[in-house]
């Protein structure tokens, strides 16, 4: 827990100065950036990130505010909304990413010793799958 906090602390902090984005910002926009045409449903972005539906779509608003994404009915489903990164979010989150890695190599990779990396890899995917597999938090997409 302590690592957790003090590393999401420094990510936050860095990113806030670097960039003016939040690591709640940034959450959303990596995703998206990954997502196919910088586009997802809110539903899957939510359960992609481990947020609650309504927590994302509070901060999604925000966002759209921001000029960072926009908001519209899904095509295939109208009831559903699409979340898209504009070309504004692409390249904040762009920006960001570099400093963004640079920090987390830093704090945490650099205070990792070579031989312990993929035994922590291994354990941390097996939690994380028995946490998907447990968890309340629907499993994203790629992973159900």
């Amino acid at each position: 827990m302590r690592v957790q906090l003090r590393l999401t602390y420094e990510m936050n902090r860095q990113l806030q100065a670097d960039s003016n984005l939040s690591l709640s910002d940034y959450d959303v926009l990596n995703a998206l950036r990954y997502a196919p045409g910088g586009r997802m449903r809110v539903t899957a972005l939510a359960a992609l990130i481990s947020w609650e539906r309504s927590r994302l779509s509070h901060h999604v608003r925000r966002l759209q505010n921001r000029g960072l994404v926009e908001c519209r009915p899904a095509p295939t489903d109208r009831r559903a909304t699409e979340v898209t990164l504009t070309d504004q979010g692409w390249d904040e989150i762009t920006r960001a990413s570099s400093g963004h890695i640079d920090l987390v190599r830093r704090l945490f990779f650099e205070g990792l010793p070579d031989e312990l990396l993929e035994p922590l890899t291994v354990g941390l995917e097996s939690v994380y799958d028995n946490i998907i597999d447990r968890g309340t938090l629907p499993a994203p997409a790629d992973e159900s």
